[in-house]
């Protein structure tokens, strides 16, 4: 650009010149004018980052380019976070991607990024999106193109942690006419290794557990996309995803000790296999030249998961308690899910938007768990753990917003979002629950462009947090005979208020203020609840022992349960403070923040609704007390170097840092991360080389201790270093109009499986 002004520059004043030998009136010298783009910037609800203007979107794929992107993180190359927020949801230009979560990230893998115009960051979404809790959304913009052809892209990496795990993939669109399409295909094995410690107890009682999880997975997905304009006003598209997961021979190897003595040894084998079909027809309606449509979706989800497991301990003590056990466990889950949703957009000439729209999803889910235990030298029946769960859900939703400019500097969003549920679990010849409840979910947003240089806005959104599908399967999955997680059908959704205040500097620095309310609070992560069961003994045969007196032999058993339930309240207060920011040319590109915080979690759990006991038992829980303020703080770094002139070698060198954070559960150690990465673009090919914590330092320990000295430690080292090299084969036109992303009907319903 600043060449071409020069050129002009130079014409002009060649001109002026010759004007002056025949006029004599003085001319002044005419400057050059070095006229750029803005990369990062605020829009309304939304911060922006115009990629195709940054030098860092040449010859890398979407998923690499999103980790460079202001305001979103990624530590473990598996999932992306807004920062202050729980997880991202991935929107393709402004429609909700139809994919489960790993299918997604492989298919951002496989995207070029020379592909995307843009990269929009949503931190509190307003009401016509789809997302719970305080998720944001992430919204990616595809470039546009009215040419005929085709073009793909081929890619095969292949990545060392304490595995080798390869995997490939394919990507292929067309657009032919009034014909649009596009396709893709992933393949991959992977085994995930993981070494636990785990520690519970009291100043009177220890147990500890030592071990290690191998988990063999092999991978298939794909899907395709087809999309037919029927005349300029009407098209028609139809879409269809899959995944296939067999992870079979997992297996999970525990040793316990307990007040220092070696006790007993677990393991567990496990077979699993989750398969995932979606389908949605979609049909859209252009109603004028300002943009207004009409836009109705009809989709179906099928999702299985089949696991069975086999689950031993040996006593390696002579005491008469810890006895040879092992039980054998099915745990099918169906879900089945069917769902319409129509929406208006109607653009008026006073540069005002309506949007309206209505929604319903009925979801279906059948959980036929079945449990054996050995008693005599037989597998029989337990029925404590042996059920058949039947939950159905039905959602319907009503959506309004309007949005305008209300003066050149003032621009505004209001609407809400009312939701009607309807459900019902049933564990069938057991006990059952019917929930009916209403939500009015209200949004605004008000943006002040105070000048060229500064920005500030206001966002408040109300959101609830349903259970997710597995989470409400009464099953149990068992480390040892005394240590497992025991799912709740009984928890409740919890309801979430946030508020944020944005200011942004020169279109390159950025202070984020949010706080979020949350009432009818479940934990993040499961609440680790530590007991005794009091049974009779029983001989081998599984018979009653009587004691000289005619009395039952009563036996005592610590257990830790951990479970997912309702707690109380939490608080949470952050800011973000961040720079995106090219220097020298555009030679060094860089992506800081820093964010602070201050949580505070209050509550408890008294008691165990999914206790079961059968005659003659009884069960003593000590409660766990949530009474917890913590400060923390969080630092990215991101680096892109261009190591030559021709733009063609580039050198990345990122940086993560987090300290100490409470939770629920306990208290998360620090955790960081350095990475760095390699890349050359020879053409249509792009190689690279990348080292993930190079320093093993990114894994998961939580210390947690109750009031009355009860304390519960895990450490999970999963081996985070990972090196990987990959080669990416971009063929065809790679100015092609994509084909229109399509928004599911059951989109809500995807992130719960």
């Amino acid at each position: 650009m600043k060449t071409q002004i020069l050129i002009a520059a130079l014409f002009f004043g060649g001109l002026i010149t010759a004007q002056q030998k025949k006029d004599s009136t003085k001319v002044n010298a005419i400057d050059a004018v070095n006229i750029k783009k803005q990369v990062f910037k605020k829009q309304g609800d939304r911060l922006v980052y115009d990629v195709a203007s940054s030098s860092i979107a040449k010859g890398t794929n979407t998923f690499t380019l999103l980790k460079q992107t202001p305001m979103i993180s990624s530590i473990d190359g598996k999932t992306l976070k807004i920062l202050g927020k729980n997880d991202a949801i991935i929107y393709i230009n402004n429609k909700k991607t139809n994919m489960d979560a790993e299918a997604l990230i492989e298919m951002l893998k496989s995207t070029p990024s020379e592909d995307i115009q843009k990269i929009e960051v949503i931190t509190v979404p307003g009401s016509e999106f789809q997302v719970e809790s305080k998720e944001g959304v992430i919204n990616i913009v595809m470039k546009k193109s009215k040419n005929n052809g085709y073009n793909g892209t081929l890619k095969m990496q292949n990545e060392q942690a304490y595995y080798n795990n390869p995997n490939a993939g394919a990507s292929f669109n067309f657009r032919q006419g009034k014909w649009s399409g596009n396709s893709n295909f992933r393949m991959g094995s992977w085994t995930d290794r993981q070494r636990y410690t785990l520690s519970n107890g009291d100043s009177t009682f220890k147990n500890e557990s030592f071990g290690f999880n191998d988990d063999p997975n092999k991978n298939f997905g794909g899907g395709f996309n087809v999309d037919y304009e029927i005349n300029k006003k009407h098209s028609l598209g139809f879409s269809y995803n899959m995944r296939y997961n067999k992870s079979f021979n997992s297996v999970l190897d525990i040793t316990n000790w307990q007040n220092g003595v070696l006790n007993n040894r677990t393991v567990n084998n496990e077979d699993a296999q989750t398969r995932n079909h979606s389908f949605n027809l979609n049909y859209e309606m252009k109603t004028d030249s300002l943009g207004s449509k009409l836009t109705s979706n009809v989709s179906y989800l099928w999702f299985n998961r089949d696991k069975v497991s086999f689950n031993e301990s040996f006593p390696l003590t002579n005491d008469t308690i810890n006895k040879y056990s092992a039980l054998h466990q099915a745990v099918p889950q169906i879900i089945n899910n069917y769902a319409a949703n129509i929406d208006y957009l109607k653009k008026t000439a006073k540069v005002s938007t309506w949007l309206m729209g209505i929604s319903y999803n009925h979801t279906n889910t059948d959980n036929d768990t079945k449990q054996d235990k050995l008693i005599g030298g037989d597998f029989v029946i337990d029925p404590k753990q042996t059920n058949h769960f039947i939950y159905k859900e039905n959602i319907l939703g009503i959506y309004l917003n309007y949005e305008r400019k209300l003066t050149e500097k003032i621009s505004g969003k209001i609407g809400a979002r009312y939701e009607m549920t309807r459900s019902t679990g049933e564990i069938l010849e057991k006990t059952g629950f019917e929930r009916n409840y209403n939500n009015l979910l209200p949004y605004l947003n008000l943006n002040y462009a105070i000048n060229s240089d500064h920005n500030l806005s206001y966002t408040f959104s109300s959101r609830i947090r349903r259970p997710r599908f597995w989470e409400l399967n009464p099953s149990r999955t068992y480390f040892t005979p005394t240590n497992y997680t025991q799912n709740n059908p009984f928890v409740l959704a919890s309801k979430f208020y946030n508020q944020e205040l944005n200011y942004m500097y020169k279109n390159a620095f950025y202070a984020n203020l949010s706080f979020n309310m949350v009432e009818d609070a479940s934990a993040s992560d499961m609440l680790p609840l530590q007991g005794t069961l009091t049974t009779p003994e029983r001989d081998k045969n599984g018979n009653i022992v009587y004691g000289p007196d005619g009395k039952m032999i009563m036996k005592t058993t610590r257990f830790l349960r951990y479970i997912r339930t309702n707690y109380g309240k939490n608080r949470e207060l952050a800011l973000t403070l961040g720079m995106n920011k090219s220097w020298f040319k555009d030679i060094w590109t860089t992506n800081y923040s820093v964010n602070l915080g201050y949580v505070t979690y209050k509550g408890g759990v008294w008691e165990d609704p999914t206790s079961q006991l059968g005659q003659y038992e009884s069960e003593s829980l000590d409660p766990y007390i949530i009474d917890v303020k913590n400060y923390n703080m969080s630092a990215t770094i991101n680096n892109v170097i261009r190591l030559s002139s021709k733009k063609d070698w580039f050198l990345g060198v990122n940086y993560f840092f987090a300290t100490q954070t409470a939770m629920e559960g306990g208290m998360i150690g620090a955790r960081q991360s350095f990475d760095f990465s390699l890349k050359k673009i020879a053409g249509d090919w792009t190689i690279v080389a990348e080292v993930s914590d190079l320093f093993n330092q990114s894994f998961y320990r939580v210390r947690g201790v109750q009031p009355n000295g009860k304390f519960n430690n895990i450490t999970n080292f999963n081996y985070p270093r990972l090196m990987s090299i990959g080669v990416t084969y971009n063929f065809g036109n790679q100015k092609l109009k994509k084909a229109r992303e399509m928004k599911s009907a059951n989109d809500a319903v995807k992130s719960r499986t």
